[in-house]
């Protein structure tokens, strides 16, 4: 586990998403964790820009050589920007889940992610579920 990246400016979901807020914009993207689980991912469906999403939705979905997994999002907000590179380039979750990994930024009227972990929580949550 101590090998895997997990920024201290983020926050973590136990669906194994982590968010950067800035202000009112959130980006959303998959774990080192969850890449490295899924292996080498061979498809990202994404949705369209300006799509509203509730707390809790799936956006998009995200598929591998060993399974597929929805995205969810933890936060309500509409879609401002999609990573289109994903689309031609969906290993770049594998070799940068937290720069060119990115997969959707939303706008958000509320940006309260006091609920989600921080990445100590969520290192203890991901070796919790390895033990």
């Amino acid at each position: 586990m101590a090998d895997l990246k997990t920024p201290a400016n983020l926050k973590y979901t136990e669906s194994d998403e982590w968010l950067l807020v800035e202000g009112n914009t959130v980006t959303i993207g998959l774990t080192d964790y969850a890449q490295d689980a899924l292996n080498d991912i061979v498809y990202v469906e994404l949705p369209e820009d300006g799509e509203d999403f509730d707390a809790e939705d799936a956006f998009g979905s995200v598929e591998s050589v060993k399974a597929a997994s929805d995205l969810i999002t933890p936060i309500a907000g509409t879609v401002a920007a999609i990573n289109s590179e994903l689309e031609d380039e969906p290993e770049l979750i594998n070799a940068d889940p937290y720069g060119k990994g990115w997969l959707v930024k939303l706008t958000v009227e509320d940006a309260d992610v006091s609920g989600l972990m921080d990445a100590t929580a969520y290192i203890a949550y991901c070796e919790e579920r390895k033990a």
